[in-house]
C-alpha cells in the first residue's frame, strides 16, 4: 500500500515536471515568435538617433546623413537627437538606460572606449550596455606641427623633447580626449616628457599649433586638411595603416619609425545591450547597402574619413581593442578625470 502510494507520488511529480518544462517551453516559444514579429514589422514608429556631441560637428555629420537614408530605405523616421556633456557620455548614459527594442540608437564614437578607461565614476559599460550594430567610418589622426617648430619628422620631435624635457608642447581638445591620449601615447613610446595644453574644443587647439603657440598636435585629418593644403601646419605622420590620399607624401607613424601607432575617430551605431538580434541583423544590413552608395562615400571623403561597414562582431572585437588600447595608455600616463 506504502509502495503503491510512493510510486503515485513519483508519476505524479514526474507529470508535473513536464507539464512545467512544457509550459517554460511553450513560454520561450511565445517570446521567439513575438520577437520575430517585432523585428518583421520593425521599425513600426519613428527610431531616435542620440549623437553625444553638439549639433554641427563631424559625428552629428554622419548621424544626420546615416538617419536621412535609413528613413528613406525603412520608411520611418529616424531623428538625431543631440545630448552633449560629460564628453559624450551623457548621450550615452540615456541610451544605455533604453528599451531594447531598437527605437533609441547610439552613434558611438572613440569616446565611448576611450572613457570607459578615463572616467572613474562611469554609468554605463560599452560592452556591458551596448550591443554593436556596424562600425561606420574612420577617420585617421595627423600629427602636426607649427611651421615655426623646427622639428619636420616625428623622429626630430621625439629628439627635441629629449634636448629639452618639459619644453615641447603639444595641443589637445580637452582632457582625456583621443589627441591627448595620442600625445601621451607618444610620450610613453619614445621615452619623452612633453607638456600637455589641453583647450575647450578643437578648433581653438588648431589655431594655437597654427599660430605656434603650441608646438605640435595630433589633429583630424578633416579638421587639419585645410591649413595643411594652406602651408598653415606641416605635416609630419598620419596614425593610420595607410597613408592619405589626400596627404600622398606624408608617411604613416610605423614609416616614421612608430610601428602600431594607430589614432582614428571612428564612429559606429549601438543598440541597448539586449536589443532583439533580427533587429541588429536588419539595421546593419541596411548600414551596409547605405555606406555603399556613392553620395554617402563623397561624404565620407570630404572629411577624410574612410568607410567601414563592419558587422555587429567585428565592431565589437573593434571596441575591444581600442578599449584595451587606449587603456593601456591611459594606466601608464596616469590619466583619468
Amino acid at each position: 500500500m506504502l509502495e503503491t502510494r510512493r510510486n503515485t507520488l513519483r508519476r505524479g511529480a514526474r507529470l508535473g515536471l513536464l507539464s512545467a518544462a512544457a509550459s517554460v517551453a511553450g513560454t520561450f516559444g511565445m517570446l521567439s515568435a513575438h520577437a520575430q514579429d517585432a523585428a518583421a514589422n520593425y521599425p513600426s514608429k519613428s527610431v531616435r538617433i542620440v549623437v553625444g556631441f553638439a549639433p554641427g560637428g563631424a559625428t552629428d555629420i554622419v548621424a544626420r546623413s546615416i538617419a536621412e537614408k535609413l528613413t528613406q530605405s525603412l520608411r520611418q523616421t529616424f531623428v538625431v537627437e543631440n545630448r552633449a556633456g560629460a564628453g559624450s557620455n551623457i548621450g550615452a548614459e540615456i541610451v544605455a538606460r533604453a528599451d531594447a527594442d531598437g527605437y533609441t540608437l547610439l552613434l558611438g564614437t572613440i569616446a565611448n572606449a576611450t572613457n570607459m578607461s578615463i572616467y572613474k565614476a562611469l554609468k554605463y559599460d560599452t560592452l556591458r550596455d551596448f550591443a554593436p550594430i556596424s562600425q561606420l567610418m574612420s577617420a585617421p589622426s595627423v600629427l602636426v606641427a607649427s611651421p615655426s617648430f623646427p622639428a619636420n619628422s616625428v623622429k626630430e620631435v621625439v629628439a627635441a623633447a629629449k634636448a629639452k624635457p618639459g619644453t615641447i608642447t603639444y595641443a589637445s581638445s580637452g582632457a582625456g580626449g583621443s589627441p591627448h591620449l595620442a600625445g601621451a601615447m607618444l610620450e610613453l613610446r619614445g621615452g619623452v616628457q612633453m607638456v600637455h595644453v589641453p583647450y575647450k574644443g578643437a578648433a581653438p587647439a588648431l589655431t594655437d599649433v597654427v599660430s605656434g603657440t603650441v608646438n605640435v598636435g595630433f589633429k583630424t585629418a578633416l579638421s587639419a586638411l585645410p591649413s595643411m593644403q594652406a602651408g598653415k601646419l606641416k605635416p609630419l605622420a598620419v596614425a593610420a595603416t595607410k597613408r592619405l590620399p589626400q596627404l600622398p607624401n606624408v608617411p604613416t607613424m610605423a614609416e616614421a619609425g612608430f610601428p602600431d601607432f594607430e589614432v582614428s575617430s571612428w564612429n559606429g551605431l549601438l543598440a541597448p545591450a539586449g536589443t532583439p538580434p533580427a533587429i541588429i541583423e536588419k539595421l546593419y544590413r541596411e548600414l551596409v547597402k547605405i555606406i555603399a552608395l556613392p553620395d554617402i562615400r563623397e561624404r565620407f571623403a570630404a572629411q577624410a574619413a574612410e568607410p567601414v561597414g563592419s558587422s555587429p562582431a567585428e565592431f565589437r572585437a573593434y571596441i575591444e581593442r581600442e578599449i584595451k588600447r587606449w587603456g593601456e595608455v591611459a594606466r601608464a600616463a596616469n590619466i583619468s578625470l
